[in-house]
């Protein structure tokens, strides 16, 4: 049974297609770069921006650099709240803290917004910790032994965390730290990414996940 749950954030907790969707294209524009279509700009969602402005573009260090600060230029000051939970997620969060299980968030995204993003929509309470990337060199495995960390974990209990993420990242970094992954379908990953990348488990919908979890 699963006592430790760690949860990404973009995709899984929250659906923050808007905000991020809107920030990249005002890059773009500022750039005066080409706008990719929405198949590629959904492929932003989850990875660090550096990552995916490097491997999904095809961008240099220089020009890398140039986007990530476009991008940034809008989504702190308004992409960041152009997001909201997915339906039933607050309630699913309720349910598996009071059964005594211990959640945290484990993300990709800059600590200090997914800090504001939690606060914002009032999920703070539910979690112990939120781990995001403290610098731009952070990979999810980074973030997931920060949690880990933080949490005072040992090497035993890492068989009692399962990480739940939508994309290939989450399944990857959690391998890498030597813990269950759970892959969710309702997020942005492209079809059959969950089980290229070896989701020990999937669940399809909100609802699904909060029954997996409580009954596990």
């Amino acid at each position: 049974m699963f006592e430790y749950i760690f949860f990404d954030l973009d995709g899984t907790l929250t659906n923050s297609m808007e905000g991020i969707f809107k920030s990249l294209i005002y890059a773009f524009n500022k750039l005066n770069l080409p706008v990719p279509s929405e198949d590629t700009l959904r492929k932003f969602i989850g990875p660090p921006l550096t990552v995916s402005f490097r491997e999904i573009m095809g961008y240099g260090d220089e020009l890398t650099e140039k986007a990530i600060e476009a991008y940034r230029e809008r989504y702190t000051v308004k992409g960041i709240y152009e997001n909201f939970p997915f339906p039933g997620m607050e309630q699913l969060l309720k349910e598996v803290s009071d059964s005594g299980k211990i959640l945290a968030v484990a993300t990709s995204k800059p600590e200090f917004m997914s800090v504001k993003v939690i606060e914002h929509f009032g999920l703070d309470k539910y979690f112990a910790t939120v781990s995001g990337s403290i610098n731009e060199s952070q990979d999810k495995a980074a973030v997931i032994e920060q949690a880990i960390s933080r949490l005072s974990l040992t090497d035993d209990q890492r068989k009692d965390i399962l990480m739940i993420g939508d994309r290939k990242h989450d399944l990857i970094g959690a391998k890498k730290c030597g813990v269950k992954c759970c892959g969710v379908n309702y997020g942005f990953a492209p079809e059959g990414e969950l089980i290229e990348y070896g989701a020990d488990y999937i669940v399809d919908t909100v609802e699904d996940l909060k029954n997996f979890l409580l009954n596990h």
